[in-house]
């Protein structure tokens, strides 16, 4: 297969999974750990999510100009000093998690776990929170909580970014609307930082055995960009009318699948 047509699909299959619920880090390692398509360097895996990230600056694109020219009402400092502190949460510990040497999987295995139980969860969640009333008003201990999802997912490739941030925010009240609308601003500086952390450490620390071809970087990028920007806005009018549920029973059989050939997948 022609190198520029795997990151192609690459480039899709991250458009796709990262602001889905079902982890976009898990399908590109699993693609990769099971020889579906070339393995990637990590770098590669982190900057083309910022590719993505530039979808929820068009579909955002208003409510962001909101947020910056009303910043002298009291009601959007204190949304944006609560997208502040989840996003610190998340940038303090992943980085101590880089210190400590934490790199992603090499096997499938923590994936399929991570996948499966991250599907429980999601059922779990819209069960319990179809008992309760929720509402739009995003508190302090939902903006903490969601910078911790956030970290999980770091810390846990298959967790899914999106989704531990929408169904921990959703647990403890907030709509799905309101809950996906504060998750997917906070992917802004959360992937964007990361992405950044990525460029310059391959730019400081070149691999002389792999080197980087950033011209394949940037293609995986901007089609991860294209095909989010087309997913954001679909999952946006989902949310409105529809529940997380067949995302749950997706990853519960995904990740079964996963565990079930896991030694074949190695």
């Amino acid at each position: 297969m022609p190198e520029w047509l795997a990151i192609v699909l690459l480039g899709i299959i991250e458009g796709i999974t990262e602001f889905l619920p079902v982890s976009s880090t898990g399908h590109l390692l699993l693609v990769e750990n099971t020889h579906l398509l070339p393995q990637q360097s990590e770098l590669f895996n982190v900057v083309i999510q910022a590719g993505a990230v530039l979808a929820v600056f068009f579909v955002f694109n208003r409510r962001i100009k909101d947020l910056l020219l009303t910043l002298h009402e009291p009601r959007t400092r204190d949304y944006l000093s609560k997208l502040i502190v989840a996003f610190v949460i998340t940038g303090a510990g992943g980085l101590l998690a880089k210190k400590a040497g934490f790199s992603l999987p090499k096997t499938v295995g923590p994936i399929a776990w991570a996948t499966l139980v991250g599907g429980v969860l999601i059922l779990v969640i819209e069960w319990w929170s179809r008992r309760k009333r929720l509402g739009a008003e995003i508190t302090w201990a939902i903006a903490v909580t969601v910078g911790v999802a956030q970290l999980l997912a770091v810390v846990f490739p298959g967790t899914s970014r999106a989704g531990a941030t929408i169904m921990f925010a959703l647990a403890l009240g907030l709509t799905r609307s309101a809950a996906t609308e504060f998750s997917f601003l906070l992917g802004i500086p959360t992937l964007l930082v990361a992405s950044a952390y990525e460029i310059y450490r391959g730019l400081r620390h070149p691999s002389m055995d792999d080197p980087t071809s950033w011209s394949m970087v940037l293609l995986g990028a901007v089609v991860s960009a294209v095909v989010a920007f087309v997913v954001v806005r679909w999952l946006i009018r989902w949310v409105q009318t529809h529940d997380f549920v067949a995302f749950g029973w997706y990853r519960i059989v995904l990740g079964v699948l996963m565990l079930a050939v896991g030694d074949r997948l190695r």
